[in-house]
């Protein structure tokens, strides 16, 4: 086996651990799921797999989490995903004939991203790809509570990896627009802490302009009606994003 970790940040993902957790054989003899208080069955699905550690931990915000995570780890190469994110066939191939050897090298790897069994190949979703695989003594997550993201030094060495990640994101409306408003309450409470302003257009106009960035000049339209779907949802994450911060920011100076 390959002398890497993949590590996985997760809480009440029962649906969907499994599936993931299966994709992964093989590959490596450390997955660290990191979990945040389960209160379904993750825990005890993912004890099922011998290669799987469990560790328990209180929740930090993504971005302090994802890092305290992958500090136990096994070994300095990390593989970081979701619960929700499995790996293809061909991902699964090249890591098992992967050579680690220079910290400097990071490696970026392709999405497939799914609305139920819906693959979405255009519009926010479409070509989505993230550095995901690097070594932890040269790369670090951020502290973001949300839309963390990894700290590259500039000398850094990007290589593309073959094959998918498989993001089962969103298996219903119901968990669609949850997710999409926990996000952009967080979010906003984000660019609050940052400083940054809740302007008239960006209140009333930011939604729209994200509808007509994602349906119509990035094709979501060619989704059918789950592109439709994306686009409105991710309108109503921006306009909500920007309208709690404006809130905030009233709250603020009331205060």
């Amino acid at each position: 086996m390959k002398q890497f970790s993949i590590v996985i940040v997760c809480k009440n993902e029962a649906e969907v651990i499994g599936p993931t957790l299966q994709s992964m054989q093989g590959l490596t003899d450390d997955i660290v799921v990191y979990d945040n208080g389960s209160t379904d069955a993750t825990v005890q699905i993912a004890r099922q797999y011998s290669n799987v550690h469990i560790q328990q931990g209180v929740w930090e915000g993504f971005g302090k989490t994802k890092q305290k995570a992958t500090q136990l780890a096994v070994h300095d190469w990390i593989l970081s995903l979701d619960a929700d994110e499995a790996l293809d066939e061909h991902l699964q191939a090249e890591l098992s004939n992967m050579l680690f050897g220079d910290i400097q090298t990071v490696y970026r790897i392709k999405f497939k991203t799914f609305l139920g069994d819906k693959e979405l190949k255009w519009g926010e979703w479409g070509g989505d790809n993230h550095i995901r695989l690097f070594n932890r003594r040269y790369v670090s997550w951020n502290e973001a509570a949300v839309h963390e993201t990894l700290q590259i030094p500039a000398a850094a060495n990007e290589v593309k990896l073959q094959g998918y990640i498989l993001h089962r994101t969103m298996k219903d409306m119901a968990e669609y627009s949850i997710k999409m408003t926990q996000y952009a309450l967080l979010n906003a409470e984000k660019y609050f802490q940052q400083g940054k302003k809740s302007t008239l257009l960006k209140r009333y106009a930011s939604g729209t302009f994200a509808f007509i960035k994602y349906y119509i000049l990035l094709f979501g339209f060619l989704d059918g009606w789950e592109g439709l779907v994306c686009a409105r949802m991710t309108a109503y994450y921006t306009s909500l994003k920007y309208t709690r911060l404006y809130e905030l920011q009233s709250l603020s100076k009331r205060s």
